[in-house]
């Protein structure tokens, strides 16, 4: 009952999400407030029983014939405190192009799983279905004995976020055994911790460099002396590929960025490359799309993009189109971060660390779950009037929180409502207090709805 409490108020908590702020949203600020801090502390969060619920629903929802799309992300929740469980410099992802910059925060390694509109038109939303706490083991002083740098590197090498990834999968694939998973992945986990040990049934499609190494399959020959072979002739580099004018082009229609495109691909099959090891892989080449800022002015392309699959056989839709949907991820990390605040707690513990960022994150996910299922397309105030752009048919995180408020509260304001009419107006002065009370809680009700539309 607590826990659930918790996660409701971590949805409708006004300033910093921090445990107080929840407490403070759920109505408990005069009780006994340590409980709610034990609730984290103890280990009573557990992180799997919470996105259990939403992986069932998800598949639920969507056909048992068609896979199940899922991608995987690595995030940084920004931090102050020294002391705070898994904090180091990391590279900071919004830094310039030109310049390296640090920042001291926490790694956290989240899948998510998309679920597509019932409208068939092609998009689809990313329901995050786990969220893991991720640090980098510590490393020890030069002073230190040699086992405890032999234990460091074990441990780093367990500690690594493309192992976790791999592991994070196989869990996955436990959970469902029985539909086939298509997971994108972007450079980061593009590498052999995670694609030389794929499990069953499952397809991995990720981003490599436009000057990666390819190899064509080692000949077939007698038996010979020394290791195997992996790797025959050197192919061109993905960049020489999409030069090469020799191999034509294919027409291959995605949703993205709200309508459907053509895009031209070109599917080099039996490629291999040092991460796939003695596995044929899939190269797909896609050319840049051509955009105009506004109409008459010069065409301006995008950059061109580089996947590996594992599956040969999959269709090129499906796959343009999985790694399409792994946008979706980037928007539950900006949605996650500046509006549900994760990260903005004060807790400092291992476990508290990662529970309170676990509950937040799974709240958000049944807030999407309920918002697809009851199938709402409007928000609770209507568009301002300086909103000349088409409204989207989906809502945004911010809009169904909104509504989520407005139902909650509503409630509460209908109710002060009710009292101050049930008073019986004796005099002149003591009805039009009443009536001016009544006009302003309607008016609190309706300003506040549009405060957090």
């Amino acid at each position: 009952m607590k826990a659930r409490d918790m996660a409701a108020s971590s949805v409708i908590a006004l300033g910093r999400h921090t445990v107080t702020g929840m407490i403070a949203a759920s109505g408990r600020q005069f009780k006994d407030w340590s409980s709610s801090y034990r609730l984290f502390e103890k280990e009573r969060v557990d992180r799997g029983a919470l996105f259990k619920p939403v992986m069932s629903e998800v598949c639920s929802l969507t056909d048992e014939a068609a896979p199940v799309f899922a991608m995987m992300d690595d995030t940084l929740l920004r931090k102050k405190g020294k002391k705070v469980c898994g904090t180091q410099w990391r590279r900071d992802p919004l830094g310039p192009a030109f310049h390296t910059n640090f920042a001291w925060g926490q790694r956290f390694l989240q899948l998510s799983v998309a679920l597509p509109d019932s409208d068939g038109s092609g998009r689809a939303r990313a329901i995050p279905i786990d969220f893991i706490h991720a640090p980098t083991p510590t490393k020890p002083k030069r002073t230190d004995p040699l086992e405890d740098w032999e234990a460091w590197r074990k441990e780093q090498e367990f500690a690594k976020v493309s192992a976790v990834g791999a592991r994070r999968i196989e869990a996955l694939r436990d959970e469902i055994p029985d539909r086939k998973i298509v997971v994108a992945v972007d450079g980061g986990f593009t590498n052999s911790t995670v694609f030389r040990d794929i499990p069953e049934n499952t397809v991995f499609i990720g981003r490599i460099r436009k000057d990666a190494r390819l190899y064509n399959p080692p000949e077939t020959e007698e038996e010979r002396r020394g290791r195997k072979r992996f790797y025959g002739i050197p192919l061109q580099t993905p960049e020489q590929l999409r030069q090469d004018e020799t191999i034509p082009w294919q027409q291959v229609e995605a949703y993205a960025a709200g309508r459907r495109h053509g895009f031209d691909v070109k599917a080099i099959p039996s490629v291999r490359w040092r991460g796939t090891k003695d596995r044929d892989a899939l190269l797909v080449v896609i050319r840049p799309l051509a955009y105009r800022k506004s109409a008459g002015t010069r065409l301006l392309y995008r950059q061109p993009a580089y996947l590996l699959c594992t599956d040969e056989k999959l269709p090129l839709e499906q796959l343009l189109q999985a790694y399409l949907w792994r946008w979706e991820i980037e928007l539950n990390f900006r949605d996650e971060k500046t509006v549900l605040g994760v990260g903005e707690a004060q807790v400092r513990t291992p476990r508290a660390a990662e529970s309170v960022p676990a509950l937040i994150v799974a709240s958000y996910s049944f807030l999407l779950l309920a918002a697809h299922k009851t199938g709402v397309q409007q928000g609770c105030v209507p568009q301002p009037k300086w909103r000349k752009t088409k409204a989207s048919d989906r809502l945004s995180t911010q809009q169904i929180i909104a509504l989520f408020r407005c139902e909650l509260w509503g409630l509460g304001m209908s109710s002060i409502k009710t009292y101050f009419a049930s008073l019986k107006a004796s005099t002149r002065s003591t009805f039009y207090s009443i009536k001016v009370s009544n006009a302003a809680a309607t008016s609190l009700k309706a300003a506040v709805c549009y405060a957090f539309k």
